[in-house]
């Protein structure tokens, strides 16, 4: 049996998984976008994954007919608002400063008599367990 597996049978697997990946990559962009969309109800979100359960390759197909130029600005807005939070993130990092900074401002105040013993410990410890 092995020895009968040539080279256009190996290749016909090959086409064959590379379609089934495919396909399932596209079922994910489907379903995620169902569940991106916030102005869709739950029933025409449960309606759309019946008719791509039910009719795998048809349901696909007339989805990205339907809904696909909303599926490219839900795409865009998904990631203005991951950029958004990125540089949000590195903002309020970068405003943080590193700790050595931290602790120079906090031996500063110290030493300027605007901290006690007391709070400078407790800010000092809070800078190092971060």
């Amino acid at each position: 049996m092995l020895a009968s597996f040539e080279f256009g049978d190996a290749f016909l697997s090959l086409l064959w998984l590379f379609f089934l990946v495919i396909f399932f990559w596209l079922l994910i962009t489907v379903f995620s976008d169902l569940f991106r969309d916030h102005s869709l109800s739950g029933w025409a979100k449960a309606a759309w994954i019946l008719f791509v359960v039910i009719l795998p390759f048809l349901g696909v197909l007339i989805y990205f007919i339907a809904r696909g130029s909303g599926m490219q600005k839900r795409a865009i807005e998904q990631q203005k608002e991951a950029k958004k939070a990125f540089d949000s993130y590195v903002q309020e990092q970068a405003a943080a400063g590193t700790p050595a900074e931290e602790l120079t401002k906090l031996a500063a105040l110290h030493d300027a008599g605007k901290l006690t013993d007391e709070e400078f410990a407790a800010q000092k410890a809070k800078v190092l367990a971060a």
